[in-house]
């Protein structure tokens, strides 16, 4: 099995999971792209999924009783990371504010999400679907600046993918 299969199934895993528990979550990143385009588009690094603070405990439990370790990375700002074989998931934290404004709570601050970010889409290819940002908020975070070359060029490739969704005759 490839690592993007072990990904994807990892995907199916916990859309399946975390819906029956009642763990509202969305795939995002890299991965929301392929889910969007129905087929892989590129090698992804881990599987992206936001998910509201008040749930990690609960999710935590969850992952680890399902043999997920724990793996956080030096200097984490509102995300945590696990691991379980070849896969890699980053869990991104979720927090509304007092305008209902969504948002990722930051030790300096919060880092802002694109509107329309979470709603009830879903996409998927290969007997795989999952609950993902919508495309448009993708396309917006992608298109933004990035310190990293390497990662500017992937998400030039995303923008891409992306937009010729975008331009698909609606059925």
């Amino acid at each position: 099995m490839t690592v993007a299969d072990a990904q994807l199934r990892a995907i199916a895993w916990l859309d399946e999971r975390l819906g029956a528990q009642g763990i509202d979550h969305w795939v995002f990143g890299g991965w929301a792209v392929d889910l969007h385009a129905g087929r892989v588009t590129r090698d992804h690094a881990d599987v992206d999924v936001a998910v509201w603070a008040s749930d990690l405990g609960r999710l935590r439990a969850l992952l680890e009783d399902d043999g997920w370790t724990h793996a956080p990375e030096p200097g984490e700002r509102g995300c945590t990371g696990f691991e379980r074989g070849r896969v890699r998931l980053e869990l991104a934290f979720l927090a509304r504010d007092e305008a209902g404004t969504v948002h990722t709570p930051l030790p300096e601050g919060r880092g802002e999400w694109p509107r329309g970010s979470f709603g009830d889409e879903r996409a998927g290819f290969g007997g795989v679907a999952a609950r993902v940002v919508g495309l448009a908020s993708l396309i917006e975070d992608k298109s933004g600046q990035r310190d990293d070359p390497a990662a500017e060029a992937k998400d030039r490739a995303d923008v891409a993918v992306l937009t010729a969704l975008t331009r698909r005759p609606q059925r």
